[in-house]
């Protein structure tokens, strides 16, 4: 099984650096939420690598966060997409998501071929930005396995754009004339991360602020196909080896929590629906401590420009379905 405990002494010092660097990181995001405590993590995670250079001694704990926390916050994720709301009032919305899923994806396969990306984070970049931002990054990590670094830049360049998107969305908004159920539904399919797409849909009106999040929440559930998806290519690329080792077990657990979450008893659903937030962000408090800032430099502008490309691709391909079915 993917998922695996912590089991020695030794990963103590870093995984507490990770949750000393968290606790900041998540009282920032509340008070920033357009950022959000994933990015501030990310962030800090960098700047704390940078100046203060942690030891041998928190390497096991930080990679513990980096890589078995981050398929521990996915599980806990599934506590907040309860399948049977999201199935009612996401169905409208799927053939938007579908066609921007896979408008992301090959463009930035087609995209990042022309501007020689490495193959891992045209997908991380493709995935941030066509299903739900840092989460999806999350998700398909454990079965990808990139090098930090890789994801360290796909987060970056998906959280930039989102701020972007919160602000220019409801200008371009009015200026094509959406309806609320119209700008919901492109704020909802374009707009990478969770909390951009509220801050954006209620910028606009609740009713837009409502539909979006509907959307966001049936979008956020192509994690599970996609994982899949790259899990089995990955298997294909590995010849010999067991089917058993590379299925995504944490995707499993994530769909069966979304599935029993409206039995289980209410304060327990909601404890973990606070510790699974906590946890993304520890998570990437671990990608942060893991990244080599001259590292980056030398990867240049390229992933940025790519990051771009898809998203203005998606965003246009959202509009454009929304224009050939007569919603906007």
């Amino acid at each position: 099984m993917a998922i695996r405990m912590l089991s020695t002494k030794s990963s103590f010092p870093g995984l507490l650096l990770v949750i000393a660097v968290a606790v900041p990181a998540t009282l920032l995001g509340k008070q920033v939420p357009i950022l959000g405590g994933a990015v501030f993590g990310m962030l800090l995670g960098v700047l704390c690598r940078a100046f203060l250079k942690p030891s041998d001694r928190y390497k096991a704990g930080i990679q513990f966060a980096s890589k078995q926390m981050l398929q521990y916050s996915i599980i806990g994720l599934g506590f907040s997409l309860p399948l049977h709301e999201v199935v009612q009032t996401g169905l409208k919305s799927l053939p938007v998501s579908l066609v921007t899923l896979a408008v992301a994806f090959t463009v930035a396969i087609i995209a990042g071929h022309l501007l020689r990306i490495p193959e891992k984070l045209k997908i991380l970049i493709g995935a941030g930005t066509a299903i739900c931002g840092g989460s999806a990054i999350a998700a398909i990590t454990p079965v990808l396995q990139p090098d930090e670094h890789d994801m360290t830049y796909a987060l970056s360049t998906i959280f930039m754009f989102n701020v972007v998107a919160v602000i220019i969305f409801p200008i371009l908004g009015k200026m094509l004339g959406l309806s609320d159920v119209g700008f919901g539904l492109w704020a909802g399919t374009a707009i990478n991360d969770t909390s951009s797409v509220v801050a954006a849909g209620y910028a606009w009106s609740s009713t837009a602020g409502d539909y979006a999040t509907i959307v966001k929440l049936t979008r956020a559930m192509m994690i599970v196909p996609v994982t899949l998806v790259i899990a089995l290519i990955c298997q294909r690329n590995q010849p010999g080896g067991s089917m058993r080792r590379v299925i995504p077990w944490f995707i499993v657990l994530f769909v069966l929590a979304s599935a029993v979450n409206q039995w289980l008893p209410s304060g327990l659903t909601h404890a973990i629906q606070l510790a699974a937030p906590f946890l993304v962000v520890g998570a990437l408090t671990g990608v942060g401590l893991s990244t080599d800032i001259d590292r980056l430099k030398r990867a240049g502008a390229r992933p940025l420009l790519l990051g771009l490309i898809v998203w203005v691709s998606v965003a246009i391909s959202s509009l454009a379905m929304q224009y050939i079915a007569g919603t906007l």
